[in-house]
């Protein structure tokens, strides 16, 4: 068989890729992370108690939006990181910037307050509630989630288990501020970007491992 004759039998009934189904994939395994996270928070957690009044219900919501900055591009950067060759096209430099704006709210809030309060602000009683219960929750739409970009077949495990990572942690936050009485910009900058930020260096760890294909 001439080449031109290969080339010829491997180029029939060749059908167009959907290059949509990677996004629909990955927003259908975020949507049953979404859904896994609150349900673990309405069902073992419990919403707070106050969230029908306004006074809690606009900081939990100023929480979720927050997090959604951080959670929508991180989205976005993921579903072309689940493709080959997607790190090339993925200025992922620029998630740093919502973390950098939430510091900075940080620290003009904590200046603005008396030095004597700083400790009270930030470890506050929900701290290790905090720590402990978004990796926590995080866990299931991380598998999810996971299991969805390794059918993509990514090139760059590290770095598309780091935005897995960060996508569960952002999934898991939102989840958690229904219940989370503590509405301090401090405290939400260190203890839900911390954790979120763990979140991400699991994702960074693992991602070889569990995204191999």
């Amino acid at each position: 068989m001439r080449t031109d004759e290969l080339i010829e039998l491997l180029s029939t009934n060749v059908e167009p890729v959907d290059h949509r189904q990677t996004a629909r994939s990955i927003h259908i395994a975020i949507a049953a992370g979404i859904v896994v996270a609150l349900g673990v928070v309405f069902i073992t957690l419990g919403p707070r108690t106050d969230l029908i009044s306004v006074g809690a219900l606009i900081p939990a919501l100023f929480k979720i939006a927050a997090t959604a900055v951080l959670f929508i591009p991180a989205s976005i950067f993921l579903i072309r990181l689940a493709r080959p060759g997607g790190e090339y096209r993925t200025p992922v430099s620029l998630i740093a910037l919502p973390f950098i704006t939430i510091m900075v709210l940080a620290v003009i809030t904590l200046t603005s307050a008396p030095g004597s309060h700083w400790k009270e602000t930030i470890l506050s009683d929900e701290w290790l509630e905090c720590v402990i219960s978004i990796p926590l929750i995080a866990i299931v739409p991380f598998a999810v989630i996971a299991w969805a970009v390794r059918q993509m077949a990514p090139t760059d495990l590290a770095r598309a288990g780091a935005f897995v990572g960060l996508v569960a942690g952002c999934v898991s936050a939102i989840g958690y501020a229904f219940h989370c009485a503590d509405d301090s910009v401090p405290f939400f900058a260190v203890w839900y970007g911390g954790t979120i930020a763990l979140c991400t260096l699991a994702g960074w760890k693992l991602g070889p491992k569990l995204l191999r294909w």
